[in-house]
């Protein structure tokens, strides 16, 4: 080495990373054209892990802590670079450092409905979305299978791998969940449980751990909800008895608008009311008891209410049972 070419070095003393920004994964320590200083300082700080990387072999990694380079600390790098222990000269080196904190608030969904077969609807097709987070649990294997050589790793560079894992395995945990999805609502967070449990092995396989996975909505594509919705109306109308109740209530400001006829046009609107209901039960009846005979509903217009207190009176009767008012 000429005296230039060793004047021109940057020898470094000490060696650290302070995270500028969220969202960074992986960092590597700028080295061109500098060395490191045998019995340099290496910081490590809490939620960081450094690896030393020789000629794209890794060798010694550090956890959180403070260090003085020496061949002791660096046993594997000595063993690579065949140094011996009283080795004093600067050396090349490639550092990276890696976050190893929660990485939160990040996004999962499915971009297509995923179908999965449900024991009350048949097949359907469910939308889903939700949050998750990670950390990084091995830098080695996350440096050999996702992170390389970068100068720098962000997790947004991961993003759509993480996505795509995800929605691979969630078909699998709403066919494996038994839970019809009417009821899935009220089963997310074991929906949530049951898909962590199956992605745990894929993200170990990255070198990341799954800290957390939660399903925040389940939904239908917009077809299929309007025919949920027509479903649920015509349960709602299956019950009869309320039914009654309501166009009995229908009938009475019908009645009450019809100015002329005063008590009687509220009378009648009220016979007219409960005469359609009557006959739509009994239609019912006749169609659940096996296509028997429906049995007639009493005409409306028989059907007389008393103008003082409101109770129904006999076709033809002239003094209301109840009140004994006259009656017209």
């Amino acid at each position: 080495m000429s005296l230039r070419t060793f004047l021109g070095k940057q020898f470094i003393d000490v060696i650290d990373w302070v995270e500028p920004a969220d969202g960074i994964l992986a960092y590597r320590y700028p080295m061109q054209d500098r060395e490191i200083q045998n019995g340099g300082q290496l910081t490590v700080r809490d939620s960081q892990l450094a690896l030393f990387v020789n000629e794209g072999k890794i060798a010694d990694q550090f956890v959180p802590g403070l260090y003085k380079l020496t061949t002791n600390t660096l046993p594997i790098l000595t063993y690579l670079k065949n140094w011996d222990k009283a080795f004093q000269s600067p050396f090349k080196s490639d550092v990276f450092f890696f976050s190893t904190r929660m990485q939160t608030d990040q996004h999962w969904g499915t971009p297509n409905p995923v179908t999965v077969r449900d024991k009350e609807f048949g097949a359907v097709r469910l939308r889903a979305f939700g949050i998750y987070s990670y950390h990084i649990a091995d830098a080695k294997v996350f440096y050999q299978k996702i992170s390389g050589t970068r100068d720098q790793y962000l997790t947004s560079d991961l993003e759509g791998q993480l996505r795509d894992t995800i929605i691979g395995v969630l078909a699998n945990t709403f066919a494996q969940s038994n839970v019809a999805f009417l009821d899935m609502a009220a089963n997310q967070t074991q929906l949530g449980q049951q898909a962590s449990e199956l992605l745990k092995p894929a993200f170990t396989n990255l070198g990341l751990a799954l800290d957390t996975f939660v399903v925040e909505n389940l939904s239908l594509p917009e077809e299929l909800q309007k025919m949920l919705d027509q479903r649920i109306s015509m349960n709602m109308v299956g019950d009869m008895g309320r039914y009654t109740q309501f166009q009995v209530a229908q009938s009475m400001p019908i009645a009450a608008a019809n100015e002329g006829s005063g008590g009687a046009g509220l009378g009648a609107g009220l016979g007219v009311g409960m005469g359609m209901a009557q006959t739509m039960m009994n239609s019912m009846k006749s169609a659940t008891s096996g296509g028997g005979e429906a049995v007639p509903a009493a005409p409306a217009t028989g059907t007389k209410f008393c103008m003082e207190c409101g109770k129904p009176v006999p076709g033809g009767a002239k003094f209301c049972p109840n009140c004994g008012k006259p009656q017209q």
